[in-house]
């Protein structure tokens, strides 16, 4: 612990926090501390040399060249957080309360952890000329070229990532061919009978379409599938998931799940000490759903600092405040062919699927219940539906399932108690 340590309303606010990883989960982290009044150091690590950026634009508005960047309006300097970027930080010696980095170590007395996530590569990829991955904004600006030049473009994977590039790129003028090893799009992550309708707007853009195709190899100029066929490529684009960026955590002690997440617990500590864990690298056990959730989505990287600063904060008036638990109804949103998608909950472990409106029509929305209480919504064009669900959800409201079932009636209107 630090030996400048002061009391200032009964806490201590002296302690050295490190936070690494400057995305949206970092950057949020140190601006909660700042907003609940910490007032010690904060040091903030990122990996890459770029001033802290958010990162939805970046398949969307930046990668169109609408916009040149998406750097967070914060004003560092003002809030006192210390930015240490283009650094790279290869592992964590808990006895010692130090971060390893390649320019020599780091003393921390609360780490908090946001690496974030990072993609996952295609097998046989890696240095085939004209491959390309979209996470960082350098990502983002070697794909405007392909964009501009209206290459004829190839993505791997029909998930959220790979429907907003192949959007964007339709719109940029290219020629566009999506080849996803499942039978639907967003295979795993929704249903096959939700998932179905949204096939049919790749080829309303524009674009092709193959399912049921995996890749069995990239070559320069061509994706060869599984079944023989040849794609012709300029560029080639793979979006097939992502995975956290929890590599330089091996051998520090702090637990990882299977998936290889941060398993922090419901105050969003890990399994030591003085660590926390916050956004797309981190998992947390949720008892509105019984279950642990791992959430690559915005909203929880916005969400959960406010809660790990709290506890940060509490912790350091030596524990006298009990820690505040998070356990948030997880939202997220992707723009993609002229339709704006909204999700709000977690649909596992839902016994009942209710559609409100015809798949068919440019509107329409799902809500899926457990023992008739509503646990999820997936809003299609209907905003509202997504708004009132959401609250419905928090509040745990059970529905009326033929009042929710249809479109006319607003959603929280459809409540079983309503009159």
């Amino acid at each position: 612990m630090s030996e400048q340590q002061t009391e200032q309303s009964g806490r201590r606010t002296e302690r050295r926090v490190v936070i690494v990883g400057a995305g949206m989960a970092g950057v949020q982290t140190a601006v909660a501390l700042r907003e609940q009044g910490f007032t010690g150091p904060v040091a903030l690590i990122g990996a890459e040399p770029h001033q802290p950026y958010d990162r939805p634009p970046l398949s969307k508005a930046v990668l169109l060249g609408t916009a040149e960047g998406s750097a967070f309006d914060i004003d560092f300097e003002e809030l006192d957080i210390e930015l240490q970027l283009g650094r790279d930080v290869t592992g964590v010696r808990a006895d010692a309360h130090e971060l390893d980095t390649l320019a020599g170590p780091v003393p921390y007395d609360v780490l908090v952890i946001a690496s974030g996530a990072e993609p996952v590569v295609l097998p046989g990829s890696e240095g085939v000329p004209g491959v390309h991955l979209l996470r960082t904004l350098d990502d983002a600006a070697r794909l405007r070229p392909v964009l501009d030049e209206k290459h004829t473009v190839v993505v791997v994977g029909a998930g959220w990532i790979g429907a907003e590039f192949a959007t964007a790129a339709r719109a940029a003028g290219c020629e566009v061919t999506v080849v996803e090893a499942a039978d639907r799009p967003l295979a795993g992550v929704l249903p096959a009978e939700v998932a179905a309708p949204m096939a049919r707007w790749y080829a309303q853009s524009g674009a092709e379409l193959l399912t049921g195709a995996p890749v069995a190899r990239i070559e320069p100029g061509s994706v060869v599938l599984a079944d023989g066929r040849t794609i012709a490529a300029g560029a080639v684009v793979v979006g097939i998931g992502a995975r956290p960026a929890t590599g330089w955590l091996a051998g520090s002690g702090i637990a990882l799940g299977p998936d290889g997440s941060v398993t922090a617990d419901a105050a969003l500590r890990t399994s030591l000490p003085d660590v926390y864990a916050v956004g797309d690298c981190a998992s947390f056990p949720s008892a509105r759903y019984g279950t642990r959730l791992l959430v690559h989505h915005w909203d929880n990287a916005l969400q959960g600092p406010r809660t790990a600063a709290a506890n940060i904060i509490g912790a350091g008036a030596d524990g006298a405040s009990e820690p505040l638990e998070y356990d948030p109804v997880p939202y997220f949103w992707s723009e993609q062919f002229d339709r704006f998608v909204q999700y709000a909950g977690h649909h596992g472990g839902a016994d009942t699927l209710l559609w409100r409106g015809d798949p068919a029509d440019p509107t329409w929305s799902v809500c899926w219940l457990r023992d008739g209480a509503l646990v999820a919504v997936l809003a299609v064009g209907r905003p509202r539906d997504l708004a009132q669900g959401r609250k419905l959800i928090e509040a745990g409201a059970r529905l009326d399932p033929v009042r929710a079932a249809d479109p006319a009636v607003p959603l929280k209107s459809a409540r079983a108690d309503a009159p």
